[in-house]
């Protein structure tokens, strides 16, 4: 993840090499087209283009753009999503991924966490006085400081949690936690093997030894992973 300093098609492209997705927000440069349609637009002549929903849904748009050419001449793809800026609700911000198959909100959801390392960065700098407190030329003096600075921070975040965070209310926590807790992966198997049996018993007429039969050869099939886990002993099969 990276702001709008770092989000041209170069640095993306380059980035994508490594193997590595990008998410990033970009900036309305007049001179950074991107390729739409067979015509290379830049970001806000994009925006009119495709801009359709009114009122006061907060994703107005999302496309499927190319960045440009790989080395093998193949076109790089892109998704771009237009948010409305909750700041100034006239205007729009976009993100981008290189992950195409990532759904809308999804990209909004994980760019949203960069905000947390920002503010951990403002943090370190103007309060723990991150490259202001001690500068030395050495690499190990400067990782011992950077390593001193964020233990700083490690133990104000201990104790905001302790003081603040909900979860420090203990086993009133884990009481809810346990009653919001999802079904066991065995209760989900036990639910669908019931669902197949009513299935079976509603679309073919058997016997119940004939029925038994067919379940038990079923059983036999799985992995003997999952046999465990439904309490079937192996030695079955």
């Amino acid at each position: 993840m990276f702001d709008s300093w770092f989000s041209f098609p170069s640095t993306i492209m380059k980035v994508l090499e490594q193997k590595i997705h990008v998410i990033c927000m970009l900036k309305g440069m007049p001179r950074v087209y991107y390729g739409y349609n067979g015509q290379k637009w830049n970001l806000n002549a994009l925006y009119k283009a495709v801009h359709k929903k009114r009122g006061k849904a907060k994703i107005l748009a999302s496309i499927i753009v190319t960045l440009g050419c790989n080395e093998q001449g193949e076109e790089i793809p892109a998704k771009i999503v237009f948010v409305r800026d909750r700041n100034r609700r006239r205007n729009w911000l976009a993100l981008l991924t290189t992950d195409v198959h990532l759904p809308d909100e999804e990209i909004i959801r994980i760019y949203g966490k960069r905000w947390d390392i920002e503010v951990f960065f403002k943090i370190t700098k103007s309060y723990l006085r991150l490259a202001k407190e001690f500068q030395g030329r050495s690499y190990d003096m400067m990782f011992a400081h950077t390593s001193i600075v964020f233990a700083r921070y490690i133990l104000l975040a201990v104790e905001s949690r302790e003081s603040q965070d909900p979860r420090t209310l203990g086993e009133l926590f884990s009481l809810c936690c346990d009653e919001m807790e999802d079904i066991k992966f065995a209760s989900a198997l036990l639910l669908l093997i019931e669902l197949f049996k009513s299935a079976v018993r509603e679309f073919l007429v058997l016997t119940e030894e004939k029925f038994q039969e067919l379940f038990d050869q079923f059983l036999s099939s799985l992995p003997n992973y999952i046999k465990g886990l439904l309490g079937v002993s192996v030695c079955e099969s």
